[in-house]
């Protein structure tokens, strides 16, 4: 799954991702996590807070997009079709 990501500089993720193979699987890679701790982790994990937050905003914006019934049950079935929804979707959802 990893093989697939693209170029990015870092990567934001939740808590449950915090393992120390995916973080030694992303610094591989040279993306920097950007994962808080568990609460069970002995030793805290330092992270971007700033850029954790940013996170929510594209959950928010994703959940927004699942509101398009076109986009949720994928009714286009080319993939130009398909992400041709999802801009004019994103466009009227970032402009109301």
């Amino acid at each position: 799954m990893l093989g697939g990501l693209p170029k990015a500089q870092w990567r934001p993720n939740d808590r449950g991702y915090d393992t120390d193979s995916l973080r030694k699987a992303l610094q591989v890679k040279s993306i920097q996590p950007c994962i808080p701790s568990r609460k069970s982790r002995n030793e805290p994990v330092s992270y971007d807070k700033r850029r954790y937050r940013r996170r929510s905003r594209i959950e928010i914006l994703i959940g927004r997009l699942k509101d398009w019934r076109s986009v949720a049950t994928r009714y286009d079935r080319c993939p130009t079709g398909f992400f041709s929804a999802i801009t004019v979707a994103a466009a009227v959802i970032l402009w109301l």
